[in-house]
């Protein structure tokens, strides 16, 4: 019997034996946004469940930076960004199944510090990355921020335009380091220590690039109804025209990607840049659209 099995030809042994195990789906690693946590049941405890019942057996990682979840919420306002990124990357690399490759998922913020984190740390590799309502070109106000009633609300605006490109906010206040003036732009690529980092407005680095470059799909969601972040292009990595605060441009007529200083254009002509629109407000969205528009990504 083993020498006539050893004789069948490959097709004939697979039809024989019938099909083997699934491939397990990839790892997926999950960012919240401003004033989350990792795992908030309305939020990101309310994702992983949507994700593990569509796609048994996934491992899926919920970052918490910091020991405790109110600690968590507090660092998404006070702790460095680069800081924020470094400890991601740590963590990243300390978890074993995570080794051979992981998919990530950003909200709001957490989708342009994922963005650091495949250009920074290629080590385990990242393969798609999702970004839902990510503001990868920064912010130019926050017309309605979580818990609009809140003094800290309050404080964040009035402190961002006074003075958002000081060192002591820059270095101390996590949406400073996406603040992006187009009004003032020389200040916002001198000092920005974060969002002008990772988009290559001081120079190039290759390295971001090559890293970048090596995304089998790089997903950006832009909410079509965005009432909090300011301009909602940037969702779609557009922005203003520089010099004025009205009229927006998409990522296709910025410098950043007509000279193509992280492989976007590359990127996008090899179809692996994939622009989705959704009825809504910000980080509004149907399970029914997660699961037919997102989880295909995953699987």
């Amino acid at each position: 019997m083993a020498a006539l099995m050893a004789a069948l030809p490959p097709l004939l042994m697979a039809l024989c034996l019938g099909p083997g195990p699934a491939a397990a789906a990839a790892p997926l690693v999950i960012w919240h946004g401003m004033g989350d946590s990792c795992c908030n049941p309305l939020s990101m405890g309310y994702v992983r469940k949507l994700v593990e019942k569509n796609i048994p057996g996934i491992y899926v990682l919920s970052l918490r930076i910091g020991n405790t979840l109110i600690q968590d919420v507090e660092n998404s306002f006070f702790l460095n960004a680069n800081e924020q990124v470094r400890e991601v990357c740590s963590q990243l690399a300390a978890e074993p199944r995570l080794q051979g490759g992981y998919n990530a998922m950003g909200f709001s913020q957490g989708g342009q510090f994922l963005r650091a984190v495949a250009q920074r740390c290629p080590s385990p590799p990242m393969l798609n990355l999702i970004s839902i309502g990510g503001q990868h070109q920064g912010v130019y106000g926050f017309p309605r921020c979580p818990g609009e009633s809140s003094h800290l609300c309050d404080w964040i605006r009035k402190t961002l335009d006074l003075g958002a490109y000081t060192q002591a906010v820059q270095e101390h206040l996590v949406q400073a380091q996406y603040w992006h003036d187009p009004l003032k732009e020389e200040d916002y690529r001198k000092k920005s220590i974060f969002l002008a980092d990772i988009n290559q407005e001081r120079g190039i680095n290759e390295t971001y690039k090559k890293n970048l470059m090596a995304l089998k799909k790089f997903v950006m969601v832009k909410f079509l109804n965005d009432t909090m972040v300011d301009p909602p292009i940037s969702e779609w990595f557009g922005f203003y025209r520089s010099g004025q605060a009205k009229e927006t441009i998409p990522l296709q007529e910025t410098s950043l990607y007509k000279e193509d200083r992280l492989g976007l254009q590359e990127m996008d002509k090899a179809g692996k840049l994939v622009f989705l629109g959704v009825k809504g407000d910000h980080l509004h969205f149907s399970e029914e659209w997660f699961d037919t528009t997102i989880l295909p990504f995953l699987q």
